[in-house]
């Protein structure tokens, strides 16, 4: 595993699910880690599956990723709001330093078809896992170009690669951000800047669980969540559901010097499965 020490991380969606994994496996490794999630009292999902943590949260949250010995900042950040970037980062960069590494975790999802899709639910998936992850590397970049190092990580889906019944949004948003993914790698590789897209098929997180709660309820055929999960271990080659720990291990292993000449990739943790 490499050593981050002195190194700063940027990791969005990072208060929650596989956002918080990987910036305890950064932290844990010697990176100062700044994370920050869209945080609310009232939750405001509007029928979307994302996990949002409560404003409470934020301080156990900062505590435990400060038991690895690193500087730390932890708040609120949404990424659909180039304000909320804004302060976000200023206040990142003043506790932890100018970011060398950007994990793009923020993401959300809904089970709705085509048909009768809204346009408020299609913009706000989009706005988030996509437009998001845009705005943070449009920020960040520059800085790392100008640095001569940087890593940027983008957590996709193997729905980049294949469709997904009742997802157009989400799948769409992967689709998107694997194309961004390569162009930035393009824009960054003469500078030692490196950009990946890391694809996971389901993985055991909060979102997950909700998104299942979705697929249950249109199906409306009195199946539990629990037996629905366990239907999508079984589907899986390796009879398991991916873990967080997994995508924060290779993640941490991305972000390091050997790993330098990786980029423009799309690196999926599918346990043999495609959705």
């Amino acid at each position: 595993m490499p050593d981050l020490t002195g190194r700063s991380a940027v990791v969005t969606g990072g208060l929650t699910g596989q956002g918080l994994a990987i910036a305890h496996e950064l932290a844990r490794i010697g990176a100062n880690v700044a994370v920050g999630s869209y945080v609310s009292e009232a939750a405001g999902r509007r029928g979307d599956a994302a996990a949002y943590p409560d404003p409470a949260e934020i301080v156990a949250i900062r505590g435990a990723l400060e038991a690895h010995g690193g500087q730390v900042f932890a708040g609120h950040l949404d990424v659909r709001d180039t304000d909320a970037i804004t302060q976000f980062l200023a206040d990142a960069q003043a506790a932890c330093g100018p970011a060398d590494i950007l994990v793009n975790a923020a993401g959300t999802t809904a089970e709705q078809p085509v048909v009768g899709h809204s346009d408020e639910l299609w913009l706000k998936i989009i706005d988030t896992n996509l437009n998001g992850a845009f705005r943070m590397i449009r920020e960040l970049l520059p800085g790392m170009i100008a640095r001569k190092w940087g890593r940027i990580v983008n957590i996709g889906s193997t729905a980049a690669s294949v469709g997904w019944k009742d997802n157009p949004a989400y799948c769409a948003s992967k689709s998107g951000l694997l194309g961004l993914t390569r162009c930035v790698a393009l824009e960054g590789a003469p500078h030692g800047v490196t950009c990946i897209m890391v694809s996971p098929t389901w993985v055991e997180t909060e979102l997950m669980r909700r998104n299942v709660e979705q697929v249950v309820e249109r199906e409306g055929k009195g199946r539990s969540v629990a037996a629905a999960m366990a239907e999508i271990a079984e589907q899986n080659p390796q009879r398991r559901i991916i873990q967080p720990d997994e995508v924060a291990a290779l993640v941490a292993f991305l972000c390091g010097e050997q790993a330098k000449g990786i980029t423009m990739e799309n690196i999926q943790i599918t346990g043999g499965a495609l959705w």
